[in-house]
């Protein structure tokens, strides 16, 4: 009976917790747990528009695919409460490479200095993400260029495998120009959208819709320092900076697709 009762009252706190730090959407973009700096970017990223396009509920259980520093990690963990789960599939602690190992520990410190991350799981990029079947939504948010290649294939086929039929997976990402070469997409940043939409439909997707809601008509795709010369990254620093400003941030397809239900 004792640990029954252990047991419940355990589970009232994490419950009591996860409210005390959930919002609806719009409160979750508004809440003063983000970084400053993070909300200046909203203009240019439309989180609300965004996530609204790909069908986010708060009791979803969501996968972000490569969440960098958390920029979106902020809006989701303060919107999605229990019974949801965010997922955030991270590169593994254990990479060669030491900028991912480095990546990898400051985004831990992050969540774990604030109780609003406490519906957060992390997961290694390049591992299953989740049981099959398990999941309502993945999300990834201008990383397809990072994947370009056999990565690019394993992301999706663990993808689908972790979504439930129905699932939806949604993409934000850089927009190169029709019939822009895979050696100039390496290079630049930006991917078409014709080899999002392959390699989605591939792995057995289905396109359900795009917007343009983070669309830029400014961006003509092809800077000198690709897609890093614009904001936030500024390649260039002091060269033509107001020339850049002016422009803001990337052109960005942004697309919806969908794990087919089981016949």
């Amino acid at each position: 009976m004792k640990n029954f009762l252990k047991l419940t009252l355990s589970f009232l706190l994490v419950l009591q917790i996860s409210q005390s730090f959930s919002h609806d959407l719009k409160g979750a973009i508004a809440s003063e747990d983000r970084t400053p700096k993070n909300v200046q970017r909203d203009p240019f990223r439309n989180p609300y528009e965004t996530l609204s396009f790909f069908g986010i509920e708060s009791d979803m259980t969501v996968i972000e695919l490569s969440p960098g520093g958390g920029w979106y990690t902020e809006i989701l963990a303060n919107y999605i409460h229990y019974p949801g789960t965010l997922i955030a599939a991270h590169f593994n602690a254990d990479s060669d490479r030491a900028y991912y190992r480095r990546s990898r520990a400051n985004f831990e410190e992050k969540i774990s200095n604030n109780p609003m991350y406490g519906r957060v799981e992390i997961v290694d990029l390049d591992s299953s993400l989740a049981d099959p079947e398990t999941v309502d939504a993945v999300l990834t948010f201008r990383n397809l260029h990072n994947w370009l290649g056999p990565q690019m294939d394993g992301i999706f086929s663990n993808t689908y495998e972790a979504l439930k039929p129905g699932g939806v997976f949604g993409v934000v990402e850089h927009r190169a120009k029709p019939g822009t070469s895979m050696d100039i997409m390496k290079k630049s940043g930006y991917v078409t959208e014709q080899l999002a939409i392959e390699i989605a439909k591939k792995h057995g997707f289905e396109l359900v819709a795009k917007s343009e809601v983070n669309s830029n008509p400014k961006d003509t795709a092809d800077h000198p320092r690709g897609v890093w010369t614009l904001p936030p990254n500024l390649g260039l620093k002091e060269v033509d900076r107001d020339k850049y400003l002016e422009i803001g941030e990337s052109d960005r397809m942004t697309l919806l697709f969908r794990k087919p239900t089981k016949s």
